[in-house]
């Protein structure tokens, strides 16, 4: 919004100072500014971009970005396509975690409900709170599922030597409101996966693993 503008970089200035790995950013106006004043600064184009083709990658290297975290919903033909067509542009991938029932992260409701927006950071996860579904003011049948907004978590530590070779720079593990044992534990079984897959050896994923 204009407000946030106006004070962008000033606000933003103290962690430009930290010297980050990189910025992930989605706003087309906000990442020329950061262009213009800190141009040896990388900027990582968030999934909030929505970047689901090769022509928009193209469009946003030429922009300096240098990473592009690609939409969640696209399968992995799609990802190997983006890969051929942009050979030089760092690719990041979802690989595990909550998925939005929203496109591509916008949604809206945690700001129309809580006043926290999901696009600025702040998500509530409406979606996986339990809710009833009524018709004509009683139950119906599917309400018994309760969770009818939820959608299931990634999971693609089984399909690592696919992604591998399609040639992605990064993984993106998804850990809202988890501790730290969970990042830990995830993080190293896909870490395993990635050295499993480099290596050419199978990977082993046996149910408690799972």
């Amino acid at each position: 919004h204009n407000d946030k503008v106006r004070t962008y970089l000033r606000d933003i200035e103290p962690i430009i100072e930290m010297k980050p790995d990189g910025i992930i950013m989605a706003d087309p106006g906000l990442i020329m500014m950061v262009r213009e004043k800190w141009p040896e600064v990388p900027i990582h184009l968030s999934v909030q971009a929505n970047t689901t083709n090769f022509a928009t990658v193209k469009f946003w290297e030429k922009m300096g970005v240098q990473r592009i975290i690609l939409s969640r919903e696209l399968s992995l033909d799609e990802i190997e396509k983006i890969r051929q067509e942009c050979p030089t542009m760092e690719i990041e991938v979802f690989v595990h975690g909550a998925l939005c029932v929203s496109y591509s992260g916008q949604c809206f409701s945690s700001e129309a409900w809580g006043g926290r927006s999901a696009n600025r950071g702040q998500c509530a996860q409406a979606c996986r709170l339990p809710y009833e579904l009524l018709v004509d003011g009683r139950q119906h049948p599917l309400g018994d599922a309760r969770y009818l907004l939820s959608p299931g978590d990634l999971y693609a530590l089984p399909l690592m030597p696919e992604i591998v070779q399609l040639g992605v720079s990064a993984l993106k593990i998804e850990g809202r409101y988890k501790d730290a044992n969970y990042v830990a534990l995830t993080t190293s079984a896909y870490r395993t996966a990635v050295d499993e897959a480099w290596a050419g050896r199978p990977l082993s994923i046996t149910r408690a693993e799972e």
